[in-house]
């Protein structure tokens, strides 16, 4: 590693220690990053090496950005950091927005800076948000102005928190600047943090996962680059938020690494997002599972024929999702499991390798193998423990579960899998979602797929309960498609329905009917609040 650029070495000081560190693989030639990298610098450098200085970047409703003028306007951004608001290397800045061209300018401008990216989800409470500033300690934050109350609201319990300007403020003072004014991005070293991203909290309290200048890079040269193969001519457009890895990847990293345009829905919701794919004439769609089930509820009303490229992630891909999609639209969903701790996506598979069901073989610069609890390799066809290792790994910042989660260099997800004859991995459920029920093993993602193949049903949640005579049962927790109401009749067709697709024993012996399930902000699925209600 090359002396780091940080001045302020809070983050390089609370990594893990080296024995519980990932072991990272460098094995692609577009892996061999220089010692000296600044990620922001670098993507921006590609982008308009790739489709030109005057090609567009950024789209938001009233208003499109040329990558020159992203460069511009976030080196701008980056002065204003470092003169105005006394940023040294290594702070940490809160960037708390929307999906918007405002946000993605001002997370290049925090890199250009030497900063370190802390992006929040936009609903998140001030609550939240005070225990991610105390957790990573924060000292900046830069904000939408529609969101300055809820991070004033926090700053009074974040005594760290001592910078804040919004965006208005930002755009007056980068404004403010001398024409024609250069930023010169700090010269990080490859290994230099470059962003904390937590995790979405689908099983409690979050994690803060430290990844370098060089990581942001991997994802794009890995599933980026032989997965999803964005080009200059693409737009993108999707649900996940920038301050998801997914989103980040998605929306950010992925169209500039090769030059392509992003596009921004007006407003949340999946009808404003099937306008801007018709509006925009978008091309690549980035979405959790439950967003294709939406959008195919709405394509008959709005044109999705320019998409050629969607990429689904978050939680598992339904069979049955991706072949209502493949018949609507004639495009087979990439699916992909990937981690925050891992930064994105690392097994995937596109085109005609997808088999629908399966999430696919490791994305080239990675590697993967099903472990027991012990740790021993399993042969083709056993169900265990997903372990990876790549370019890019776990590093939870000052948390004793960095132990639990990379054993021996390889990093384990908490998945449960199973590997076939052909190399392709098999999602069987969360390891701590695993049913036992009179000495079987059920996994909750397959019921729910049974589940979901019924016309009754919009969303399904499948859990254990306990049960004096089995240990635990099954217990569905289902939303209904509108034009279908909850009755013991339609529960009794539903769990026969399950039986008909898959073993009896699997079948949910208690069933609820629900408004709606329990969800993160990035649209995960949160089963251990629906475990505490039990």
């Amino acid at each position: 590693m090359g002396a780091s650029a940080h001045i302020d070495r809070f983050v390089l000081d609370h990594l893990p220690p080296a024995d519980q560190q990932p072991e990272l693989i460098f094995d692609l030639p577009e892996l061999a990053y220089p010692p000296r990298l600044n990620a922001g610098a670098e993507l921006l450098r590609r982008a308009i090496a790739a489709a030109g200085p005057d090609a567009r970047a950024l789209i938001d409703v009233d208003h499109e950005f040329s990558w020159s003028r992203v460069d511009a306007i976030s080196g701008r951004m980056a002065k204003v950091l470092v003169e105005d608001m006394g940023l040294v290397p290594g702070n940490r800045v809160l960037l708390h927005g929307p999906n918007s061209a405002w946000t993605v300018m001002a997370w290049f401008a925090i890199l250009k800076a030497g900063g370190v990216v802390v992006a929040t989800m936009p609903m998140l409470r001030a609550a939240e948000l005070a225990t991610v500033i105390a957790k990573a300690r924060i000292s900046h934050a830069l904000v939408y102005q529609a969101f300055t109350e809820v991070v004033a609201e926090a700053r009074e319990t974040s005594p760290t928190l001592t910078n804040v300007m919004d965006s208005a403020a930002l755009q007056k003072a980068a404004q403010a600047l001398p024409a024609g004014l250069r930023f010169d991005a700090v010269d990080t070293a490859a290994e230099d943090p470059a962003l904390i991203a937590f995790t979405s909290g689908t099983t409690g309290k979050p994690k803060g996962c430290v990844h370098f200048h060089r990581d942001v890079l991997a994802m794009a040269d890995t599933f980026g680059r032989h997965v999803v193969g964005l080009t200059k001519d693409d737009v993108a457009v999707g649900t996940p938020p920038i301050a998801f890895t997914f989103g980040l990847g998605g929306l950010v990293v992925f169209p500039a690494a090769v030059g392509a345009a992003t596009a921004f829905a007006p407003r949340p919701g999946f009808d404003a997002l099937a306008e801007t794919v018709a509006r925009c004439k978008a091309t690549a769609l980035f979405t959790a599972p439950t967003g294709y089930r939406a959008l195919l509820k709405l394509a008959g009303d709005h044109d999705l024929s320019s998409l050629r490229t969607c990429v689904s992630a978050g939680e598992a891909l339904p069979a049955a999702t991706s072949d209502a999609w493949h018949a609507a639209t004639g495009i087979r969903i990439i699916d992909g499991i990937g981690s925050t701790e891992m930064i994105h996506v690392f097994i995937s598979a596109r085109g005609d390798e997808i088999r629908p069901g399966a999430t696919g073989k490791p994305v080239p610069g990675y590697q993967a193998c099903i472990i027991d609890a012990e740790g021993t390799p399993l042969s083709p066809g056993e169900t265990g423990l997903l372990a990876v290792r790549g370019p890019t790994g776990c590093r939870y910042l000052d948390d004793d579960r960095q132990a639990a989660y990379v054993r021996k260099g390889w990093n384990l997800t908490g998945d449960v899998y199973r590997l076939d004859e052909d190399g392709y991995f098999w999602f069987v459920a969360r390891a701590d979602d695993m049913i036992i029920s009179s000495g079987y093993n059920i996994g909750a993602p397959e019921v729910e797929h049974a589940l979901l193949r019924h016309p009754a049903v919009a969303e399904a949640a499948v859990i254990g309960v306990p049960d004096v005579e089995r240990g635990q049962i099954v217990k569905a927790c289902v939303v209904l498609n509108a034009d279908h109401q909850p009755s013991d009749d339609l529960r009794t067709a539903l769990q026969n329905h399950v039986k008909s697709l898959i073993a009896p024993y699997k079948y949910p012996r208690a069933l609820d009917f629900m408004e709606s399930l329990p969800k993160t902000q990035t649209g995960k699925l949160q089963r251990f609040r629906l475990k505490a209600g039990t």
